[in-house]
């Protein structure tokens, strides 16, 4: 599932290609998760004033309203002046002056939205309950471990559930926390503001490297130019069940954590 690096990659490899591109089709393909929410041919004649990101959801800027774009589970945005012809996973076609912007979803969990704002209905409904930015400013320390104090849930958990910061899914979670050395069963609630500062510190550097690695592809995601991703060649815990800690040497644990692989250092994680 693309996790919040892989979509910044994404917005990153097109967003100044279209910036200012006039839109003259957009054609659906297969239903996604939710309708367009507006005839297509409204979308045509507009200009796409900016493409920004929060969480999952890409946010392309137009003379009216906002088009928020989800990739889902396995969904991927290609940009090209050339694309070809649609193929039976392509879903949808943003046909600009500057290329064509096209969904491929082979799952079809995706979604491609329009909103007269993002302050009202379908976007407002849609962003409502998103965390802060971890890669952003507002990304505070004392308002992370407040947010962190009420809940009781794993912190692994309280992570991904991303209402008290976005985007960290679970790739990025497991090696954020083995940097911080920090337990993912642990309770959010008995983190102290020392364990908390250190795991504040480990999303942003975590994050930060992954964006700057071009995300991970550990199946088939590529950045809208086609580029895959290389972090994955450098995870610490993630994937490597029974491989050693390259700290410690102690082999890596795998447990469930609501349905999903938590990866973990028995010895250098409490």
């Amino acid at each position: 599932m693309p996790e919040l690096p892989e979509v910044e990659v994404t917005r990153r490899s097109f967003a100044e290609r279209i910036r200012g591109a006039r839109i003259l089709s957009a054609t659906p393909g297969k239903p996604l998760r939710w309708p367009l929410g507006v005839a297509p041919e409204v979308l045509a004649g507009q200009t796409v004033r900016e493409v920004g990101r929060r969480g999952k959801y890409l946010l392309l800027e137009l003379d009216e309203g906002v088009l928020l774009m989800h990739l889902g589970m396995s969904g991927s945005l290609a940009f090209s002046p050339y694309p070809g012809a649609p193929g039976p996973h392509d879903h949808f076609d943003l046909v600009t002056t500057a290329g064509t912007l096209r969904l491929h979803d082979p799952r079809r969990f995706g979604a491609v939205v329009w909103s007269e704002s993002q302050d009202v209905d379908p976007a407002r409904k849609l962003l409502a309950g998103l965390g802060v930015e971890p890669l952003g400013e507002e990304f505070d320390p004392t308002r992370f471990h407040a947010g962190l104090k009420p809940r009781r849930a794993p912190i692994k958990q309280v992570l991904l559930a991303g209402d008290v910061v976005v985007g960290v899914g679970n790739i990025y979670a497991s090696e954020a926390l083995f940097l911080a050395g920090i337990r993912p069963t642990v309770r959010a609630s008995r983190l102290s503001r020392i364990r908390s500062d250190r795991l504040h510190a480990a999303i942003r550097q975590v994050l930060a490297r992954a964006v700057e690695r071009g995300g991970s592809t550990l199946r088939d995601f590529s950045s809208a130019t086609g580029d895959t991703g290389h972090f994955q060649l450098e995870v610490a815990v993630y994937a490597r069940a029974a491989q050693p800690c390259h700290q410690c040497g102690t082999p890596i644990r795998l447990i469930r954590q609501g349905q999903r692989s938590t990866f973990f250092c028995p010895a250098c994680q409490t």
